[in-house]
């Protein structure tokens, strides 16, 4: 099923991409133009929230053609998965990356910071003890032990060797803070014992080692955030600081319950279109997607444009079921727009990035909606079966007689209108009301434009709506 969604995808894309976005179009950049540098606070447990953080502030660095990226890290580490998700982030990033450990960048904050270009320290600041620990049961940690401490430590200092040396830093010292069983030592000075795990000082971090001498990781000792940007040349009017909010937080939430969001959603539109008016399964179903893509959006995945897509979506399917019955080609196009809409709420797309994601980007949304809709089926299934056997769906019913019953009638009711002869109350172009006899029906004309106070014939029906035409 993905692989025949990719294609509607791919269309659907491009055609979203041809939108105006809303920003001015480019103009050709003056021969200079005032450096800008961001700065992102990492000053928390590594967590899933500050994930979202991240990918806004990059995304807004990126948008805004920044030249620097500066973290301000001041954490005691964090979750592995969420580390590699931040560095997968802050490699997408053009321009020139800077860690700034403003007091200590323990475990999960240390592999960040091997991540940028450059690592500069605050005075009494530590860097380091990245060994992996384990969460407890009872929330705090504990050691690992045996085989499952080697695989994650063979595993976790690979990660930080790499991004070490992909970044000039010295891929020794990143091992050293992982492994307790390795021994750093440079210029016949032991830096750090065997059988200890390798945290550094402000003062150790920028001692100079090796011929030529360089900084063993910290590339100077600076007074505070300030006085770095003054030192790399930026000035405070130059300078954006992302700030982390209370919604990134709830983004997390909404974003582990999408499927289930997405199956509230389906489900509460399957209902309401089943029932007569409009009530309280259409307020849920309604309400779980703008839950579903307000969460994207926070995590900086969503953009309006996909929003708008799904409202044309809905839009489109509501026209096939309730005017234009049996076309197809509406109710297949909506299909198409709100499955699309609601796999690309959950793709991560970067400025100055194709707008068509790849496939691998595509899979973990294009898995979360499968599930969804899968489980939206059965759903149906059993709803379809269920609901008629309810006093609450009777209820809701209860104001039109329901199944083939009704349907009998509106055939009737509407064979006993062709024919009749009706005077034409508002401009048909080509829809609108006319009056036949003391009943005022919505009717649309063939595609001519009719005049108030013409004489029209009833020819025909296509769903709710006579069709007329000049008599």
């Amino acid at each position: 099923m993905k692989q025949k969604l990719f294609p509607l995808v791919a269309l659907a894309v491009a055609l979203v991409s041809l939108l105006p976005s809303g920003l001015p179009a480019a103009e050709v950049a003056p021969a200079s133009r005032a450096k800008k540098a961001y700065v992102l606070p990492i000053r928390e447990d590594i967590m899933p929230p500050l994930v979202y953080v991240v990918r806004r502030g990059v995304k807004e660095a990126m948008e805004a053609k920044a030249d620097l990226l500066i973290l301000d890290m001041d954490t005691n580490g964090g979750r592995v998965d969420v580390t590699e998700e931040i560095i997968g982030i802050l490699s997408r990033f053009p321009g020139r990356t800077v860690t700034y450990v403003n007091k200590k960048a323990f475990s999960a904050g240390a592999f960040i910071s091997f991540a940028t270009g450059k690592i500069y320290m605050a005075p009494q600041s530590v860097i380091g003890a990245a060994a992996p620990i384990m969460a407890s049961p009872t929330g705090g940690a504990q050691e690992l032990g045996g085989t499952m401490e080697i695989k994650a430590t063979s595993a976790i200092s690979a990660l930080v060797r790499a991004n070490a040396e992909k970044h000039g830093h010295n891929p020794e010292v990143a091992d050293a803070m992982v492994k307790k069983t390795k021994e750093l030592k440079l210029d016949d000075k032991v830096i750090n014992e065997k059988g200890q795990i390798l945290t550094l000082t402000n003062q150790e971090a920028e001692r100079n080692y090796g011929q030529p001498a360089k900084p063993l990781l910290s590339a100077g000792t600076v007074e505070n955030l300030d006085a770095l940007l003054r030192q790399l040349g930026f000035s405070e009017v130059q300078v954006q600081r992302i700030e982390p909010s209370g919604a990134e937080r709830v983004a997390t939430w909404i974003n582990a319950i999408s499927s289930l969001l997405l199956v509230i959603g389906i489900a509460g539109i399957y209902i309401e279109f089943k029932t007569p008016g409009f009530g309280l399964p259409g307020i849920i179903g309604i309400t779980a997607f703008a839950i579903y893509f307000f969460g994207g959006y926070v995590a900086g995945l969503t953009g309006l444009e996909w929003v708008a897509l799904f409202v044309v979506g809905l839009a489109l399917i509501a026209l096939e079921l309730f005017f234009f019955p049996g076309t197809m080609v509406l109710g297949l196009a909506g299909i198409g727009f709100v499955l699309v809409s609601l796999v690309m709420a959950l793709v991560d797309v970067y400025p100055g990035m194709p707008s068509l994601p790849t496939l691998p980007a595509l899979r973990p949304a294009l898995d979360t909606v499968a599930l969804a809709g899968a489980v939206s089926v059965v759903c149906l299934v059993l709803l379809s079966r269920l609901l008629p056997q309810t006093g609450t769906y009777r209820q809701l019913v209860s104001q039109g007689t329901s199944g083939s019953v009704a349907d009998n009638r509106l055939q009737a009711t509407q064979q006993e209108q062709l024919g009749t002869v009706g005077i034409v109350l508002t401009p048909l172009h080509p829809g609108g009301k006319a009056k036949f006899g003391e009943e005022i029906l919505d009717v649309m004309s063939e595609g001519d434009l009719i005049e108030p106070g013409r004489t029209v014939r009833v020819i025909g029906h296509r769903g709710f709506q006579a069709v007329v035409a000049a008599a």
